[in-house]
């Protein structure tokens, strides 16, 4: 089967660096992006129970006459054979319509606000959306170019925690990087988590995939976000409870996201695990 990742292009010097990680992300997990060159600011995504209309600011449409170019220009020189999303059906003149029978989705942190109000911690309302209905993970890069080294996922014993730790497992087998596994000991003991595992009959592939299991207790979370390699793809499971949970991811999603810089792929309550 021929897995693909969405990315869409945006004809910057800040779009450049995101394509160029989603270039590194498929080598390395073998799946083949599929790019779209937006025509104008809005389209709609189709999940299966939600409707997303994702509003692009205006630098998505910078200089249209070289994006194609440019685009290729970079694919090609990473030995990868470039391959462009037309839309076939329009809900109006100018709202495409993007199917999404995709494996994995590329987005920078915000998709639909000018670059300068794009910060570290700030993940934008449409790709919040995107992560809660999509059944595929969601790829947020980290703002400039960086070559990730080994995987490290967090795990919380939640049913997205489990997801998340499945598609690590995944991960590694497909990329061959070293996979640590980080959780937060608050009022559970570690022998508890350890239980969680077991229950699920995960033992084989913890001692075949991990290399070391992480428990951080006694210090803030943000202090033990340091352990976390720098160099590392994070892969976390996203879900909330608060009565906004369109826009909250939880909050310990909501602190390591707004405290680290590494690339995120996010696991959100749709997303269909496979191992």
């Amino acid at each position: 089967m021929n897995h693909q990742l969405l990315h869409i292009f945006r004809n910057s010097p800040l779009g450049r660096e995101t394509l160029l990680q989603s270039m590194y992300f498929s080598k390395q997990v073998k799946v083949s992006p599929v790019i779209y060159i937006p025509k104008s600011t809005k389209f709609l995504m189709y999940f299966e129970n939600d409707v997303v209309q994702i509003d692009l600011d205006k630098s998505y449409l910078m200089s249209p006459d070289t994006a194609l170019e440019h685009a290729t220009e970079l694919l090609e020189q990473a030995g990868i054979e470039p391959r462009f999303l037309d839309p076939k059906h329009y809900t109006a003149s100018t709202l495409p319509d993007i199917h999404t029978n995709f494996d994995y989705m590329s987005c920078p942190r915000s998709v639909s606000d000018l670059s300068s109000k794009i910060g570290l911690g700030y993940i934008g309302g449409r790709v919040r959306r995107i992560v809660k209905s999509a059944q595929f993970p969601v790829l947020i890069t980290s703002p400039v170019y960086k070559e990730w080294e080994s995987i490290a996922v967090f795990f919380g014993g939640s049913v997205n925690a489990f997801n998340a730790l499945k598609l690590a497992f995944r991960l590694c087998r497909i990329s061959g990087m070293p996979l640590d596994v980080f959780t937060l000991v608050e009022n559970n003991s570690q022998e508890s988590y350890e239980k969680l595992i077991t229950d699920k009959g995960l033992e084989t592939e913890m001692s075949r995939y991990v290399n070391n299991w992480h428990f951080l207790k006694n210090r803030t979370l943000e202090e033990n976000l340091y352990d976390v390699p720098h160099n590392a793809l994070v892969v976390l499971g996203a879900y909330g409870h608060h009565p906004l949970k369109t826009f909250v991811f939880g909050s310990k999603m909501e602190k390591i996201q707004s405290t680290i810089s590494n690339n995120l792929l996010i696991v959100g309550p749709n997303y269909t695990a496979a191992i």
